[in-house]
């Protein structure tokens, strides 16, 4: 058939307004989604790397305020489609460019909330590492802006998109191990001490204003960057924030409950002495109404015996544990009654999100659970800090009637960067 030069130009212009899904000749569920990564540490770079290897995804430009990682995740990324991904310091560039649908954040804990309430207002969708945020008014405020600017918002905990865990939850729910009233979640590793910071320049290539953001600003010292500010209260939320939230999700998912009426916690920093200021070894308790309880126990500086399963449910006929992303359930003397395997969760987390990108599906950690989750752990941290126990409402999370531990709740931010929805 031959094609005189008006119908050329009229397809070609017809093509050109199609949209890039069509365009690429993909199906309306498999349209492109073109992604921003902020923050490019160890897991930055592996959640880049891992969105561009799905399909219809493209990560058009990683993040980092130091120039040398921004660039050595961009040639990680680069190889998986053999191509250019292209590099700023300021996520603000990333929310500028209209072509971005989806910011994804692995930066520093007290990035999380305001990056992503900025990314709301910018009209792009958002997936945020754990914590989702600093302190528990930034969780607020991040379910704010997911609601006024009608945008998708996962937190990564990434288990939740786990189909055997999916299962094992399921389980719970039709009675396996009768009424469930107890879960217990376990965290241990093994972290040298950070030992005494000392003032010392920034090296090159560190934007360091701009990595402090929304903190009130702090000297450099040789002992924060890049990972040492989990330790710090001042940006970070101890290892209860850190790996804590991902176990204490599931706890709070398996055993069917929101917010706590009571929080108790103890410990402290023993292995070291040195300026971390989060504890090495804590334990959290946190009562629910109903009679039901979850505790969380963190070992940072030694993996202990006995620890046992990550997280383990109880209940009046048996008990649960999840192990790796499979579970096994017993009954009441300890019998082993079914163990099932599964498969990793990064993908399908990831992929879920994007079916809510492109289709508008149910997220399976909306950030709403997303910061009921990790308001249990800035509440245990604020219990462990006040050094009592918290009477907490039941309806939102709120501490009651302690108003130096409210003072907590939020924290102060540096001039012109409070969050605002």
């Amino acid at each position: 058939m031959t094609v005189n030069r008006r119908e050329f130009v009229a397809a070609a212009a017809a093509s050109l307004a199609l949209p890039r899904w069509a365009a690429a000749g993909r199906s309306p569920n498999q349209q492109t989604v073109v992604v921003g990564v902020m923050g490019t540490g160890g897991r930055g770079t592996q959640l880049a790397k891992g969105f561009e290897s799905l399909d219809g995804v493209e990560v058009a430009t990683v993040c980092d305020v130091d120039r040398k990682r921004a660039e050595a995740a961009a040639a990680v990324v680069g190889k998986v489609h053999d191509r250019k991904v292209g590099t700023v310091t300021d996520f603000r560039r990333i929310l500028d460019n209209k072509s971005v649908d989806v910011l994804v954040i692995g930066a520093g804990n007290h990035w999380h909330a305001p990056a992503a309430i900025l990314a709301c207002a910018a009209g792009k969708h958002v997936y945020v590492e754990k914590p989702c945020s600093h302190n528990p008014w930034e969780g607020e405020m991040m379910v704010a802006a997911a609601r006024k600017h009608k945008r998708h918002v996962q937190m990564g905990n990434q288990r939740r998109s786990s189909p055997k865990i999916i299962e094992a939850i399921d389980e719970l729910r039709k009675g396996v191990i009768g009424k469930v009233y107890f879960s217990r979640s376990v965290y241990a590793n093994v972290r040298p001490s950070i030992g005494r910071g000392k003032a010392a320049p920034v090296p090159e290539g560190l934007d360091f204003e701009l990595w402090q953001g929304p903190a009130p600003r702090r000297p450099f010292k040789d002992n924060i960057l890049h990972y040492n500010w989990h330790w710090f209260w001042h940006w970070g939320n101890g290892e209860l924030g850190n790996n804590g939230v991902h176990s204490i999700d599931l706890s709070r998912w398996g055993v069917g409950v929101d917010y706590p009426i009571r929080v108790v916690s103890s410990g402290g920093r023993y292995a070291f002495d040195d300026d971390q200021e989060t504890p090495d070894t804590h334990v959290v308790s946190y009562e629910f109404e109903g009679n039901r309880r979850i505790t969380w126990e963190g070992l940072s500086c030694n993996r202990g015996l006995g620890l046992g399963p990550y997280i383990s449910f109880h209940g009046t006929e048996g008990t649960l544990s999840i192990e790796n992303s499979g579970y096994v359930v017993y009954d009441k003397n300890n019998k082993e009654v079914k163990k099932v395997a599964g498969p990793g969760s990064d993908d399908l987390h990831f992929a879920n999100f994007l079916d809510a990108v492109r289709n508008n599906a149910k997220l399976n950690s909306e950030i709403e659970e997303g910061h009921k989750s990790t308001l249990l752990c800035h509440l245990g941290n604020i219990a462990q800090r006040t050094g009592r126990a918290l009477r907490c409402d039941p309806k939102d999370g709120k501490i009651l009637d302690d108003a130096d531990a409210m003072k907590l709740w939020k924290r102060e931010y540096e001039p012109g960067w409070e969050p605002k929805v």
